[in-house]
């Protein structure tokens, strides 16, 4: 269980969406040939009506195999984009048009072309999936907080330019000591602003629990961890563990996964006193959720021309490649 004030916790909220809701979802999805696929981050209740739920690699691979025409994609719009970019034929749909992700757009690409004049062909631009579809364009490859580590450890080139985020880019660096790691000025500010103050007072209060962070934590935050990883390895290490307690330094919407998959394990989880979240996220409701549903709207397009949108989705075609080696 999480704990809370006097608000119910993620499990109640899903719970208390309606068999009414459900069979009006499944009815609409029967209709459009639609598939819901939902981020972690998101609404319980939204989670709880999807066919898939998971993290934006996880959620990337998948909209490549399914059979549906229709996707409907529950998260920000640069996962719309990537769904669009893997699937030009299919419908990709949004419920939310308007959630964005701060952290897609602080790239320059004056940075880039100065980073390729300086290093030329011994350079590789690695842009983290959280990016607009223009800065997938600019970039060879893109990596997820799941498969970073991996794939600019197993990239050809020695220099790396990482884009946008500056935290994961640190924390990739630290673990691949053999690249010259080049940080870009970006951030999630819903991860930056973490207070390492609140975490301090929480660990203090629970000092049995064990810490999972994000990489997308500044760096002091990080010191502070006890496990450091993608949203869905921090479910994943959570349910493997046999700690009871467990301080969770990442948005919390994330808190509805680790108590379904936990339920009846006896564990508790905690988030900081000001807890972590994304307005762009939560903007995603049940009842936008049907409205896209109903009426189809919220259509994804490829906002750019045709060479970029070719040189982005190559950019997520060579991080497919490189995790499945």
């Amino acid at each position: 269980m999480t704990e809370t004030t006097m608000e119910p916790t993620a499990l109640e909220r899903a719970a208390a969406v309606t068999a009414e809701t459900r069979a009006r979802i499944e009815a609409l999805k029967a209709e459009r040939d639609a598939v819901i696929l939902a981020h972690y981050y998101v609404e319980p209740e939204v989670q709880a009506v999807a066919d898939y739920v998971g993290d934006s690699f996880y959620l990337a691979k998948l909209a490549k195999t399914l059979p549906q025409q229709t996707i409907v994609l529950c998260g920000v719009e640069f996962m719309g984009e990537s769904a669009k970019l893997l699937n030009r034929d299919k419908t990709v749909l949004m419920p939310e048009p308007a959630a964005d992700c701060p952290m897609a757009h602080m790239v320059q690409r004056a940075t880039i072309d100065k980073a390729r004049e300086e290093y030329g062909d011994d350079l590789a631009v690695v842009c983290y999936v959280n990016s607009t579809i223009e800065v997938k364009s600019w970039s060879d490859v893109c990596v997820t907080s799941s498969n970073a580590v991996k794939i600019v450890h197993e990239l050809p080139q020695r220099h790396i330019l990482f884009i946008p985020d500056r935290n994961l880019g640190r924390y990739v660096a630290e673990q691949v000591p053999e690249k010259h790691v080049i940080l870009n000025d970006g951030c999630c500010p819903r991860h930056e602003a973490i207070s390492l103050a609140e975490l301090r007072e929480l660990k203090a209060g629970h000092p049995n629990a064990l810490v999972f962070a994000h990489p997308e934590c500044v760096a002091a935050v990080l010191d502070e961890a006890d496990y450091i990883g993608s949203t869905a390895g921090i479910i994943s290490f959570a349910e493997q563990s046999d700690a009871q307690e467990f301080i969770i330094v990442t948005v919390r919407g994330v808190l509805y996964e680790l108590e379904r998959r936990c339920a009846g394990q006896g564990k508790r989880f905690y988030v900081t006193s000001t807890p972590p979240t994304c307005s762009d996220m939560d903007g995603i409701t049940l009842e936008k959720l049907l409205h896209c549903l109903e009426f189809g709207t919220g259509a994804v397009e490829i906002g750019v021309d045709g060479a970029s949108a070719k040189r982005a989705q190559l950019t997520l075609d060579r991080m497919l490649e490189y995790a499945a080696r």
